[in-house]
């Protein structure tokens, strides 16, 4: 069992058996929280901290090397307790820092444009190894659970979070607790390409983050093309369940849009773009295309992508061009992991 991925009340019925007082769960409770493992638990006594490793696991996640870009992204290259290799990105704004946190070890979705989902899924991360990501940057930029240095969260790295559905939620539930590390759900955003029924799920349980929503093509046959998820999904029926998510949830509902060169970035797809998300409050991300090795689509220029936002907002769609951030360290998800397999490097 990870110890880290328990709140304070189920930890403190795990360690029933080591007859702590309550204030000593509470240490133990707080160093997990600022990212320390056992043995660097200062005032827990060695015998405890012994029995501790013997038994359980603390933080099931390491940072295998950064990399830090000329805008000050840093990329981190994760590694955890199992070996395996995921990714997060720290983005610093003037309102605070934003973590992007992947939820599973690959992906199977298939887009075409994605550098995560060339090998598969491999498997769905735990609750632990979210919550762990947050907790070893917090503690390498200098944070601990009170101050903590993260002040967003995204879940749009690797991996398709509705696609681990139970343990993203539990994840949410860890990160947000005033046991732990108190970030508002209001301060989360979580990314699908469209999983339907989770996205009404999420509704129904009352999840309330901001929903963040990849549709990169108003056309349903183009979306399938470079979308597999679509021929499950329509785009109607993933419009519907944005909508739906709004009703339930009062929070306005993102699109991110990924512009590529010669695909999606035409006034045609501006207009239908706009007519679709007509009648509820929703804004549109526009997103250059961030070139993947091995994938032989292109970016248009941003004077291009600031022409596209220039027509939705014509048509009066909310819309923004993101700023891009950590070109020159491959900011897009699943890059800096393959080419550090490759055995290649890049700083």
């Amino acid at each position: 069992m990870t110890l880290s991925c328990l709140n304070f009340n189920e930890l403190n019925e795990v360690l029933v058996e080591y007859k702590l007082p309550k204030f000593k769960v509470k240490e133990i409770n707080k160093w997990l929280l600022n990212g320390y493992k056992f043995h660097e638990m200062s005032n827990i006594d060695k015998g405890t901290r012994e029995k501790l490793a013997e038994n359980y696991n603390d933080i099931p996640i390491s940072i295998l090397k950064e990399y830090v870009s000329s805008d000050g992204t840093i990329k981190f290259l994760f590694q955890l307790g199992s070996g395996e290799l995921i990714e997060g990105v720290l983005m610093k704004y003037v309102y605070g820092n934003t973590l992007c946190i992947s939820s599973q070890i690959g992906c199977r979705m298939g887009c075409t444009f994605c550098a995560s989902t060339i090998n598969g899924l491999e498997r769905n991360l735990t609750s632990a190894e979210m919550l762990g990501q947050v907790t070893v940057v917090n503690r390498h930029m200098g944070g601990d659970f009170k101050e903590r240095k993260i002040t967003n969260v995204v879940l749009m790295g690797s991996g398709e979070p509705l696609d681990n559905y139970d343990n993203v939620v539990k994840f949410l539930e860890l990160v947000e607790s005033v046991e732990s590390l108190n970030i508002s759900r209001r301060n989360i955003s979580l990314s699908t390409c469209g999983i339907v029924p989770n996205i009404k799920r999420m509704a129904d349980d009352n999840v309330g983050v901001t929903l963040t929503i990849s549709l990169h093509n108003p056309f349903n046959e183009n979306r399938c093309a470079i979308m597999p998820i679509g021929n499950k999904y329509s785009v109607k029926e993933l419009i519907d369940s944005a909508r739906y998510y709004f009703k339930k949830t009062g929070r306005r509902v993102v699109f991110e849009y990924t512009l590529i060169k010669g695909i999606n970035d035409s006034e045609e797809f501006a207009v239908e773009l706009a007519r679709i998300l007509q009648g509820f409050p929703t804004h549109v991300n526009c997103i250059i295309y961030n070139e993947v090795k091995g994938k032989s689509l292109m970016p248009p220029t941003r004077k291009d992508g600031y022409a596209f936002v220039e027509l939705l907002t014509k048509y009066n769609q909310s819309a923004t061009l993101r700023r891009q951030m950590g070109v020159d360290i491959e900011g897009a998800c699943g890059q800096l992991k393959r080419r550090f397999v490759d055995g290649e490097d890049i700083g």
